[in-house]
């Protein structure tokens, strides 16, 4: 059986599973270890390559996840579209609890992770759009998923004041996170498509007078929506447009980089 992959799916918090009868490939990179070996198999015609974010048994906090790994392990086995799924919460009245939402935009909150590859020279990532268009219509084009708001990621592994998250409404931020960046920068930098699909677990603690949010809530409606959130990636998987010349990875073309893409 081939480790060779074209398409990536990153599981979040609750979703550590995704193939059916995989390989394991254990990948070393520059970078140390990723979350978890990664499993291969064939999806609606395409060879998928998974990799649980936070862990087998969600053993890295989103601020203790090597994300340069994780993206640059999935790049060796030869993977050029990256979907990654994730938990959020809800800041505006305009998504509920259980809303499946694919952004269009991404506030970087976080601070101390190791957000790039470029460690010497010049090399300016273009990054006004943070997730690719070509995956972008794929996912909204899956029935019930909704599009567009902006997503900002916080550090956690806390969940947000109730200040801090009418500030983050108030700034016209639609979903809170934890893991999507660096992540979706990393994609980019090594050439990669990536877009993310957000289900709403949550309505964030100033979005609502009421009870705060609380772990064991989150996970277990991110449970009570795994399967359908597994039967839509499925479906699109298996649709996805040629990659090839995708801006994403068209970027770098004609420009000297000075890190190394596997």
């Amino acid at each position: 059986m081939s480790s060779h992959a074209d398409v990536a799916v990153i599981g979040g918090s609750g979703f550590y599973t995704f193939l059916d009868d995989p390989e394991q490939v254990e990948v070393r990179t520059p970078y140390g270890d990723p979350s978890a070996p990664i499993s291969v198999a064939e999806v609606g015609g395409r060879r998928v390559a998974f990799l649980p974010r936070h862990g087998r048994h969600h053993e890295y906090p989103p601020h203790r996840i090597n994300y340069r790994a994780n993206l640059w392990a999935l790049r060796s086995l030869g993977v050029r579209q990256v979907l990654a799924p994730c938990a959020v919460g809800g800041l505006r009245a305009e998504v509920a609890p259980g809303n499946l939402v694919v952004p269009d935009q991404l506030v970087d909150r976080t601070s101390g992770r190791e957000g790039t590859y470029v460690e010497r020279g010049a090399v300016h990532l273009p990054f006004a759009d943070p997730y690719c268009p070509l995956l972008t219509s794929a996912l909204v084009g899956a029935e019930g998923v909704g599009h567009g708001g902006t997503m900002v990621v916080i550090d956690g592994p806390r969940f947000s004041t109730r200040a801090e998250s009418r500030d983050y409404a108030g700034r016209g931020w639609t979903l809170v996170n934890m893991t999507g960046a660096p992540e979706a920068a990393l994609a980019r930098e090594l050439r990669m498509c990536l877009a993310t699909i957000a289900l709403v677990t949550d309505m964030d603690a100033g979005a609502e007078a009421g009870d705060a949010v609380h772990q064991q809530d989150v996970f277990a409606l991110f449970a009570a929506h795994t399967e359908r959130l597994k039967a839509i990636l499925a479906g699109v998987v298996s649709d996805l447009p040629d990659p090839s010349g995708c801006s994403c990875q068209s970027w770098a073309d004609g420009l000297e980089l000075t890190y190394e893409i596997p």
